[in-house]
């Protein structure tokens, strides 16, 4: 496990709740920025450390996850402009690694999964990551049909005209071939193509390309296929998708099938089969990294495998087979030249940095997160001072420290305000803790805003063109208070017309994304209404265990009664527990939040929980399972997803609620318990078989 940060110790759970908020809002501007818009705001290193931080942050406090859990999101909804498609399997990505501690946890997390004795070490393949833009190509009867973007990992853009002008995408595959066979890669441009595309530009008049990600994302986005043409695009093919290997073994076979079907690999790589091998490699790479012709950000390392990579299957947004081992980042010096407050959706004032614009990694950064008023006074920060940013290992941009022999004469410390800078209410700090909170409520537009804000996000709603800067024009002019009236903006069609900038187009365009969304899934839902701890993960959890929206609210009302049947079900849902359950409960108690959702429930048609595409049918879809003792055969997280794959939920403590108790050797009393309540008791061989025969 990597080591904590000595701020993370010192955090109490408000403190942690405030800066996983900030962490959150600030991954979401850049997955954004990144992946949507090509324009991304900081660099891959900055990102990741942010990524890092959170996760840091969360193994201390997994209680606290947030509502807008970044974990369970990849990358951005598909943008405007563009056909859908939806991926078959979806397109998750990598859990990243920043240290040789991390790897090591990660080898030794596979080990434990599998159950793997001393004297087996699970071989890796070893290869660049290209930092480009993923895409997934299908084929049919070898020729390719349907190109598209990863999107946000379950739908992505159709780029299919643009794809088939890439030299390096074969249009037809060299036999044999399976009937259907998806491939994935990434998009990229070589740095030497780059420089003169961009050359190119300047003398034609136009602005130059960041970098060559960008360049690529941008060339392949393009609407007039003939513009993607002309720009000098590679691809890169890496792994299989809707088809899996094909009778394959190993990552290493299925490399050389991919070859063998005309694609470029990303090479070097190298089929790491001992302890020490994955760094060895590392090093080799991150040394030779400015040698290669096109630009990465680390090392991808691919148990080898594949049906250990089947038997390990998933985790929330990325493979548990798999990592990336990105590169350290760089630290810069600038002026520090003022220091502004941001109000977030639970009305936490977080100071912010704005910076000298600087140069780090290929990045121009201007501001930076102060975290707490308590860390400005520690580090002794003020306005003036020519201060160290750091890009990796923290909440990045991070100040590090001050130069305090460039300290110019006159400054003075930071004072803190004692009122919203928002809305003028008393912002009330509390004994021991550190965080600032706005006593506005609901009268803080800063609040309101973000609170709607989060209710149109993409995880939630996802009501196309209703960013932060449109909800807060229209929530100032009293068009939405609640998130119905966003239904209802259809009766203000022709006062939005009038609004400057805005026009028939627009409005029409912004209405039809509206009555789109009208038809939501449950967890969409309870994801959407921002209830404290309960993430997109959460909301699947509630949504899969209650099905329909009057039984989780029925359930939700009951378990106010901790001694309630209600409350004892909710609980025993696996990774929910008694705080989040608590945090869920409270968001019915308040009269509020059950006039808002009876408000919804007038304008939105909430569809029952349906399980994902592609999930098998079983006997057990729906049973509630608990695993109990050690198991011989497999370990308790394999047991878990097995379970959870055959549509099984998987709860930590025994109820009327409960099909089946698994007993393992050393099991507690919860046998005795199910045997009381009437529940079935399974040994594991006899698990196993219940699994097998559905």
């Amino acid at each position: 496990m990597t080591a904590k940060l000595h701020d993370i110790d010192k955090l109490t759970d408000i403190e942690a709740a405030a800066a996983l908020a900030e962490l959150v809002r600030q991954i979401a501007h850049h997955d954004l920025a990144y992946h949507q818009k090509d324009a991304p705001e900081i660099s891959d290193a900055a990102y990741d450390a942010l990524r890092n931080r959170y996760r840091q942050i969360l193994q201390v406090f997994p209680h606290l996850k947030p509502i807008d859990d970044p974990e369970s999101r990849v990358g951005s909804a598909p943008a405007a402009g563009f056909s859908k498609v939806a991926h078959a399997i979806p397109m998750l990505s990598l859990s990243n690694a920043f240290s040789d501690e991390d790897i090591a946890d990660f080898v030794d997390r596979i080990r434990r999964f599998l159950q793997l004795p001393e004297n087996i070490y699970p071989e890796f393949v070893a290869e660049p990551k290209i930092d480009g833009l993923s895409a997934s190509l299908c084929y049919e009867q070898g020729k390719l049909t349907v190109a598209a973007t990863r999107g946000d990992g379950t739908t992505g853009e159709n780029i299919t005209a643009n794809v088939l002008t890439i030299a390096d995408v074969p249009q037809k595959l060299q036999a044999p071939f399976p009937n259907i066979l998806e491939i994935r890669g990434e998009i990229y441009m070589n740095r030497e193509d780059f420089i003169t595309l961009n050359v190119q530009r300047e003398k034609d008049g136009e602005d130059p390309f960041a970098n060559p990600r960008n360049a690529a994302a941008g060339s392949v986005r393009q609407l007039d296929a003939s513009i993607s043409a002309s720009r000098p695009l590679r691809f890169f093919a890496y792994a299989l998708g809707e088809t899996r290997g094909g009778g394959l073994q190993t990552q290493q076979a299925l490399r050389d099938q991919i070859a063998q079907w005309g694609f470029h690999l990303n090479e070097p790589s190298r089929l790491c089969v001992k302890d020490g091998d994955l760094i060895d490699f590392y090093r080799t790479i991150e040394a030779q990294r400015h040698a290669l012709p096109f630009d990465i950000d680390g090392v991808v390392y691919k148990l080898n495998r594949i049906d250990w990579q089947e038997r390990l299957g998933f985790i929330s947004r990325s493979p548990r087979w798999a990592i990336a081992h990105k590169f350290a980042a760089e630290q810069a010096e600038t002026r520090l030249n003022a220091i502004i407050v941001q109000v977030g959706r639970t009305g936490a004032l977080t100071p912010v940095a704005e910076l000298e614009p600087v140069t780090v990694g290929g990045v121009v950064v201007s501001r930076a997160t102060l975290h707490n008023e308590d860390e400005i006074a520690r580090k002794d920060i003020r306005v003036g001072d020519i201060v160290c940013i750091q890009r990796a290992g923290d909440v990045i941009p991070q100040v590090v420290s001050v130069d305090l022999k460039q300290r110019p004469q006159h400054t003075y410390a930071f004072v803190f305000p004692t009122h919203c800078p928002e809305c003028g209410s008393l912002a009330v700090r509390e004994e021991g803790l550190v965080v600032r909170r706005c006593t506005g409520g609901l009268i803080c537009p800063a609040q309101a805003v973000e609170r709607l804000r989060h209710f149109t996000s993409r995880t939630a709603l996802n009501i196309e063109g209703f960013g932060e800067q449109r909800v807060r024009e229209l929530w100032q002019d009293r068009l939405i208070r609640s998130p119905a009236d966003i239904f209802r903006l259809r009766d203000h069609r022709e006062t939005l017309q009038k609004r400057e900038g805005w026009g028939e187009k627009s409005v029409v365009k912004l209405l039809e994304a509206i009555d789109a969304r009208r038809t939501i899934t449950l967890d969409r839902l309870i994801y959407a209404l921002g209830i404290r701890q309960v993430g997109d993960a959460t909301a699947k959890l509630l949504a899969r265990h209650y099905l329909t929206l009057p039984l989780w609210r029925e359930a939700m009302i009951a378990a106010q009664n901790k001694e309630s049947a209600a409350r004892q079900d909710l609980e025993a849902i696996d990774q929910i527990g008694p705080l989040i359950a608590q945090d869920s409960v409270d968001f019915f108690i308040e009269p509020h939040n059950l006039a808002v959702l009876e408000d919804l429930s007038s304008v939105l048609t909430v569809l029952p929980y349906e399980k994902p595409f592609g999930a098998s049918s079983s006997t057990l879809e729906g049973k509630t399972v608990v695993f109990t003792g050690t198991l011989a055969t497999m370990s308790r997280a394999e047991a878990k997803a097995k379970a959870e794959s055959l549509g099984a939920k998987v709860a930590g403590s025994v109820s009327v609620k409960t099909d089946y108790v698994v007993v393992g050797e050393d099991a507690g009393n919860k046998a005795d318990k199910a045997r009381a309540l009437g529940v079935a008791v399974l040994s594991e061989a006899e698990w196993k078989a219940l699994c097998e025969a559905s």
